[in-house]
């Protein structure tokens, strides 16, 4: 009797130990799965060769991706990983020479480096407490621009010895080094998980209010996890100068998509408190053996972010819970704060950011919406004024008519983007797939006129309705299927990136139409045609957020997204049109872009990303959602281009542009971030 009553409590007790291991047996059997159909596909079985060749290949992403874990494990998320990859890689290169002792001393230094990235990270999230998705985006690029100052381009070379020792073979020929730093990497993490340290960075992902209520030093942990996961990115570069014999400022450029898909496919969620590297691990031998099977299919390399990203849409579709309504909003947790506890001050939150003025206000709750309207209005207005001042005392001789028209022409393509990623922030989310919606619509528009006006009249307004059907793609899969904004929207840039490869072919063809290009570059009445539908967007734009129904909603999705919709506010319907309209945005930007260019090129969005983010930041807009004003947005735009302007006209490098911006992203994050107890 008693065995039958153990053997039934290990039959009801083995579904909960498979269930904790859920995501690692899916990705195992992912792996299984792919594996078996690559070496269908071989001309011979997988062999020796073939294990090392792999392991070689997926050293630098596990590495990376098991950081990434790491931080998301602790509740964050961080988008500088392939950029502090770069940096390790060309800060090695560049000074490690030939003896054992220098290539020890800065390997150790290039991952130093990662970890001081990660530090920087760490503090402005933990103790600054800053939303993680603009500070890594904000770190991002200025450890872009620091790597380039570094390294301008690719180039230098790694001492063979140090080549073959981490490239080459181990214990006798019989295992692939590569492997070998793959398994020391997980033996790292192990020895991290088991201590208390590891256990408080789970605790702290799962619920960081109770961890801080059980005596845990919640901003210390975060702060270390970060630290710890900017390590292991360094570890990535080095690996990567390794591999590859060689430096390159870019190589991280195009590694954060397949960092979540190997994250995400190894069963980590994004929720935090679950997940672990060993999946995380296998994910990333994943990624690799489907990207060898495109080759072996003889499929081309422009398909390989397509595929990506639709393996991180389904690998988040398998592991998410399509019940959880929190998860439409960016970064729905704030455990930082105090529990509210009434409706009453949802409300009263609501009423204080309001999108439009009530008709009925005392003059003393008049004065007050005014007052709170100008503190997040004037700080970039007040940032533009003394740049342009700057610009004209260091250019006496300056045409100050040419300069502010030039100004305002080049603030269009940054107030057009404030309207469409603005009000996605003021939903509570973020769109990360800005630069290829802006580079598909431009690609498309002149690959189709190339030239012609007539081709135009039909081909403008199907690349307009293309970009927010991309949009509202992008708003079904936040609102309906409950995809974190994130990673729906960083899915959605790589598929847009491998759709513009195949359209194109990897080289556009093609030109803007004649009016398009008379629109931003002729004149008319002695000014840019464009500074005409300038005034004439802005001020729609304004009445669209201020003074409308949608925009009552917007604000009220993004202060709340629960409570608006138990107050009968379409949500579903809000997001999805807010996303709609930041494609719609994304894709006027690509047409004008064409007109003022002339013809359009790949890549020629990527300049937008930060500064789509940035100008709504500048602007008073709130991270979280459900504060802002498209005045502020608008003044950020005009600020961000003057900036742009002074720092042109100076003896910077084009590289330090990037610190700049960077620099500051993060100041106005903070000058402009909510106040919260402490």
């Amino acid at each position: 009797m008693s065995t039958v009553m153990k053997d039934s409590r290990r039959q009801w007790h083995l579904p909960f130990r498979v269930g904790a291991h859920r995501g690692l047996l899916v990705a195992l059997i992912v792996l299984g799965v792919v594996f078996a159909a690559l070496d269908l596909r071989l001309a011979q079985p997988f062999g020796y060769g073939d294990l090392s060749s792999t392991a070689s290949s997926t050293a630098s992403l596990a590495l990376a991706s098991i950081g990434e874990t790491i931080v998301i494990i602790g509740g964050g998320l961080d988008l500088s990983t392939g950029a502090v990859l770069s940096l390790s890689n060309c800060l090695f290169v560049t000074h490690a020479g030939s003896t054992a002792g220098s290539l020890v001393l800065w390997a150790l230094i290039a991952i130093a480096a990662g970890g001081l990235v990660g530090a920087v990270n760490g503090f402005f999230v933990a103790y600054m407490r800053l939303q993680p998705v603009v500070v890594t985006l904000a770190t991002m690029f200025m450890t872009q621009g620091i790597t380039l100052l570094i390294m301008k381009q690719p180039g230098g070379t790694v001492a063979q010895e140090f080549t073959s020792a981490l490239s080459g073979d181990a214990f006798g020929g019989n295992v692939p080094m590569p492997l070998v730093v793959i398994v020391v990497g997980l033996l790292v993490w192990t020895v991290i998980k088991q201590t208390r340290f590891g256990t408080a960075v789970y605790a702290v992902g799962s619920d960081e209010s109770a961890a801080h209520l059980k005596s845990l030093s919640t901003r210390s942990i975060k702060f270390w996890f970060y630290v710890i996961a900017g390590c292991f990115y360094g570890a990535a570069g080095v690996f990567f100068s390794a591999q590859t014999g060689g430096g390159d400022p870019l190589a991280g450029a195009g590694m954060l998509l397949p960092i979540f898909v190997a994250v995400v496919l190894g069963g980590t969620p994004l929720g935090g408190g679950r997940g672990g590297c060993l999946g995380t691990v296998v994910g990333a031998f994943s990624v690799t053996l489907i990207a060898n099977m495109l080759l072996v299919l003889n499929v081309s390399t422009y398909y390989s972010t397509i595929v990506e990203g639709f393996i991180l849409i389904l690998a988040v579709l398998g592991s998410s819970n399509l019940g959880d309504i929190s998860r439409i909003v960016l970064l729905p947790r704030r455990s930082n704060r105090p529990k509210r506890v009434s409706k009453d001050a949802d409300a009263q939150r609501s009423t204080r950011y309001s999108s439009a003025e009530p008709a009925m206000l005392t003059l003393q709750q008049r004065l007050r919406y005014s007052m709170e309207t100008m503190r997040i209005c004037l700080p970039s207005f007040a940032g533009l004024a003394v740049l342009v001042v700057l610009t004209l005392i260091m250019n006496p001789g300056i045409d100050v008519g040419g300069y502010l028209q030039s100004m305002l022409v080049l603030a269009s393509f940054l107030a057009v983007l404030a309207l469409g990623q603005g009000a996605v922030v003021l939903s509570g989310g973020l769109d990360l797939s800005v630069p290829f919606t802006i580079t598909l619509a431009g690609v498309v528009l002149t690959g189709v006129t190339n030239g012609s006006d007539i081709a135009g009249i039909w081909a403008v307004p199907a690349v307009l309705v293309l970009g927010a059907m991309i949009g509202a793609l992008n708003g079904v899969g936040v609102s309906v299927l409950r995809i974190s904004p994130l990673i729906m929207t960083l899915a959605m840039n790589g598929i847009l990136q491998g759709a513009a490869l195949v359209y194109t072919d990897g080289a556009p063809t093609g030109f803007a139409p004649p009016a398009i290009r008379w629109l931003m570059t002729g004149r008319f009445l002695g000014v840019p045609p464009v500074l005409f539908g300038l005034a004439i967007f802005v001020g729609l734009a304004y009445f669209l957020v201020h003074s409308t129904v949608y925009g009552r909603r917007l604000f009220a999705v993004g202060s709340n997204p629960i409570s608006s919709k138990f107050s009968g506010v379409p949500v579903t319907k809000v997001l999805v049109t807010t996303y709609a309209l930041s494609g719609l945005c994304s894709a006027l930007v690509g047409v004008m872009l064409s007109g003022f260019t002339g013809q359009a090129f790949n890549d020629m969005g990527d300049p937008y990303l930060l500064t789509s983010i940035a100008v709504v930041v500048v602007g008073g807009t709130l991270m979280t959602g459900g504060r802002g004003n498209y005045a502020g947005m608008f003044g950020g735009a005009l600020m961000l281009t003057a900036l742009a302007t002074l720092l042109s006209g100076s003896t910077l490098p084009p590289a330090a542009r990037s610190i700049v911006y960077g620099a500051v992203v993060l100041a106005a994050v903070v000058a402009m971030r909510e106040k919260r107890p402490a």
